[in-house]
């Protein structure tokens, strides 16, 4: 309840954020909550395995740090094991933005922030620079 009032409450006052992760308001535990529109999901547990080798650079944003843009490398498919809210285990082949995404938020859980894994000094930009961005 506390993860999915932070999140509408963030997509109310700045027009984005897909999930977030317990670290993130202060619950210690290994948990991702991913809300669109009406459509939500609990990650109890999460834990990525199989990662590709290729990557892709995106241009990462945090619900931790809104007004920055962080250019980061992640995995382009990995493999995803969780549990839900009734403890049901699952696997999935996941990719693409999704991947992404999971990859983000399971960093959250391990502690890890966007910034650090920055592809150079020059990848962490204010959200107001974007237009300049080359790619964005």
């Amino acid at each position: 309840k506390d993860l999915h009032e932070t999140i509408t409450n963030f997509q109310t006052d700045y027009g984005w954020g897909r999930a977030i992760a317990a670290p993130q308001i202060g619950s210690f535990k290994q948990i991702v909550y991913m809300f669109n529109k009406q459509t939500s999901s609990v990650f109890i547990n999460p834990m990525l395995t199989e990662k590709s080798n290729e990557m892709v650079e995106v241009w990462d944003n945090c619900m931790s740090f809104p007004d920055l843009l962080v250019k980061v490398k992640r995995h382009k498919k990995c493999r995803l094991t969780y549990r839900d809210e009734n403890w049901v285990e699952h696997i999935e082949i996941i990719e693409g933005d999704m991947s992404e995404l999971i990859q983000h938020e399971v960093d959250h859980l391990d502690g890890i922030l966007a910034v650090s894994r920055a592809v150079d000094n020059k990848s962490i930009v204010l959200r107001s620079e974007k237009g300049k961005i080359v790619g964005y």
